[in-house]
């Protein structure tokens, strides 16, 4: 089949041939239609190890096929699997990192615990935009911070492919939501139904006062890193408030916070994937998402540029320069 490759570290992945999968126990082979890229696809082919969750997430195997999300086809059912048959559309987080092959290819053979059937009402470019991004926000404002009615939630990075799905996850739960985003992001960020912060122009001071009357935000969900992580300290509600990050690598002061007597969780939606325990989650979370997608509640904000196989190059260049909206998708074709 077709797949493509990271050959080397530091080398840009290409288009080769390898073996199709044979499905094994607990698995299901997939003909992947779509495969979701992620800001962290470009990190686990750098030359250099990354910290964070790249350095930990790092292809354990050369040559390796990259690619966290998928949505496809079930070709072959391995032994062991209930619930899904051949034909059956599914999506979910396949692979791509430690010693998982991933979906930039014809066909993956994923863990039947980490898949859920497509939502219905979303085509396979956007069902592949779902995966990685829904679980991460689902695991911070429903697992963590159990978001709700009365809620004020401020997202960071609304625009991007995990904040425009925590932006409408939290609306779908009944939350008053606001979000950050650049000047021209504000657009996409208000269609989602959040108010939108312009950031550039606009101090957390400013707007913490403006939306909150200086008391803070309920739940702050960082999905930036670095400074924006310092931004969510000095933004949260004093006692009662909880900073959610999936970017919470590297040193922070953690004094805002501490005086604030607000809390942080991290997110890590990968652990999974990589140890193997608690992929049943992954499932459950993208069967209620699924139910949310149907009923109108949840539509990824996908980039409008195709790419296919052949292009995986030029798609992680687009995400790499900071021009997307939303997630970029590659397509493979028949």
């Amino acid at each position: 089949m077709r797949a493509v490759l990271l050959e080397e570290f530091g080398d840009p992945p290409a288009l080769g041939e390898i073996d199709r999968p044979v499905p094994g126990a607990g698995q299901v082979l997939v003909r992947v239609r779509a495969s979701g890229v992620n800001p962290l696809d470009l990190k686990l082919g750098a030359a250099t190890v990354v910290r964070g969750g790249a350095q930990l997430a790092r292809p354990t195997r050369l040559p390796a096929v990259l690619g966290i999300d998928l949505a496809g086809v079930v070709a072959e059912v391995g032994p062991g699997v209930a619930g899904f048959s051949p034909g059956d559309a599914v999506y979910g987080m396949a692979g791509g990192v430690g010693d998982l092959p991933g979906s930039l290819a014809e066909y993956a053979a994923v863990d039947a615990r980490l898949l859920a059937h497509k939502p219905a009402e979303l085509d396979m470019r956007s069902a592949a935009a779902l995966p990685l991004a829904i679980v991460t926000a689902w695991e911070g404002l429903v697992d963590r911070a159990r978001v709700g009615a009365g809620h004020r939630v401020l997202v960071h990075g609304g625009a991007g492919g995990v904040g425009n799905l925590a932006v409408q996850l939290a609306r779908a739960r009944d939350a008053e939501v606001f979000a950050t985003a650049s000047p021209g992001k504000l657009e996409t960020v208000a269609r989602l139904g959040a108010t939108p912060i312009d950031y550039t122009t606009t101090s957390v001071e400013e707007y913490v006062a403006r939306h909150t009357g200086g008391e803070g935000f309920d739940v702050v969900f960082d999905t930036i890193g670095g400074t924006t992580l310092d931004a969510s300290f000095a933004a949260v509600r004093r006692n009662t408030g909880h900073v959610l990050s999936a970017l919470g690598w590297g040193t922070h002061d953690l004094a805002p916070l501490s005086f604030r007597g607000a809390t942080y969780s991290g997110i890590f939606a990968l652990a999974p994937l990589l140890t193997g325990t608690g992929r049943e989650h992954h499932g459950e979370i993208l069967r209620e998402t699924a139910a949310l997608a149907d009923g109108g509640w949840l539509r990824p904000v996908v980039d409008p540029r195709r790419f296919g196989l052949a292009d995986v190059g030029d798609a992680h260049a687009a995400l790499g320069t900071g021009t997307a909206v939303g997630k970029v998708v590659v397509e493979i074709e028949e």
